[in-house]
């Protein structure tokens, strides 16, 4: 087996105690977080902050104490297992502009409303902490 790995962020915006979080739904229909491939000499941060702003135009402040990683095997590439590190990252008064080339949209959503867009029971774990995340050490 061999690694393919990227990295992305969990990604809120707090407005009046209400948290609304940044899903991206790919061009098949999909909806997850940003993420994308790590680049030589970057650090996973540094891919995480670079590939949330290359899909959504927005910079974001990465959240100390939050790191999840998900892995699957990949449908269209034999024995290829695919790592992706998140982190969360929050963000304020940016305005959000879908990447068209790898993306069909971008959306702010409530937990529930995120929660029930994701198909894959992993990125909805990984929200499911996020959520508890913020809500016991960002509020």
């Amino acid at each position: 087996m061999t690694y393919e790995k990227s990295c992305g962020a969990v990604v809120f915006i707090q407005t009046d105690n209400d948290i609304k979080y940044l899903l991206v739904q790919n061009l098949d229909g999909i909806y997850g977080f940003p993420k994308g491939h790590m680049e030589r000499d970057e650090t996973e941060e540094e891919t995480a902050l670079r590939e949330v702003f290359e899909e959504t135009n927005i910079k974001i402040e990465l959240i100390d104490g939050f790191k999840k990683t998900d892995e699957y095997l990949l449908p269209r590439k034999d024995n290829k297992i695919k790592r992706v590190v998140y982190f969360l990252g929050k963000f304020q008064n940016q305005n959000v502009i879908c990447q068209r080339e790898e993306l069909s949209g971008v959306y702010l959503l409530t937990y529930m409303e995120a929660i029930s867009l994701l198909k894959y029971e992993n990125l909805k774990c990984i929200l499911k902490e996020a959520d508890y995340y913020i809500r016991k050490n960002c509020l």
